[in-house]
């Protein structure tokens, strides 16, 4: 696996765990839709949150939250519709980041609710 996938993987691992810590109930992880993808659908009381995680080894080049771009929160928007409808819920849905910087000096969590509202 390639070091840059490693280092995703090791950011959604560190996701599900703090989101499970503040009460989530993981749903999903990797949830597909045609070639779109969230990275983690979890429950938190009656809201669907769909979780778009972001790991950077260094904040060199921006915020790891700064590279979600408007294409993307489009895929998102249609996958989480699609697995709205699918499983035939009515909930409210919110967009969150989680933003990890993990490198030699540590690493830093930040989870950003609502990140992108009302589309």
């Amino acid at each position: 696996m390639a070091a840059h996938n490693e280092l995703g993987k090791k950011g959604e691992d560190l996701a599900v765990k703090l989101l499970q810590e503040k009460g989530y109930k993981i749903l999903e992880t990797n949830y597909t839709f045609q070639k779109f993808e969230v990275d983690i659908i979890a429950l938190k009381e009656d809201v669907l949150v769909a979780v778009e995680v972001k790991t950077r080894s260094t904040p060199e080049f921006g915020n790891p939250q700064d590279f979600v771009k408007p294409k993307q929160i489009k895929r998102l928007v249609a996958t989480i519709d699609h697995y709205v409808n699918e499983k035939e819920l009515d909930v409210d849905v919110r967009f969150d980041i989680v933003a990890i910087i993990k490198n030699k000096q540590g690493t830093k969590i930040e989870h950003l609710e609502e990140a992108f509202l009302h589309f």
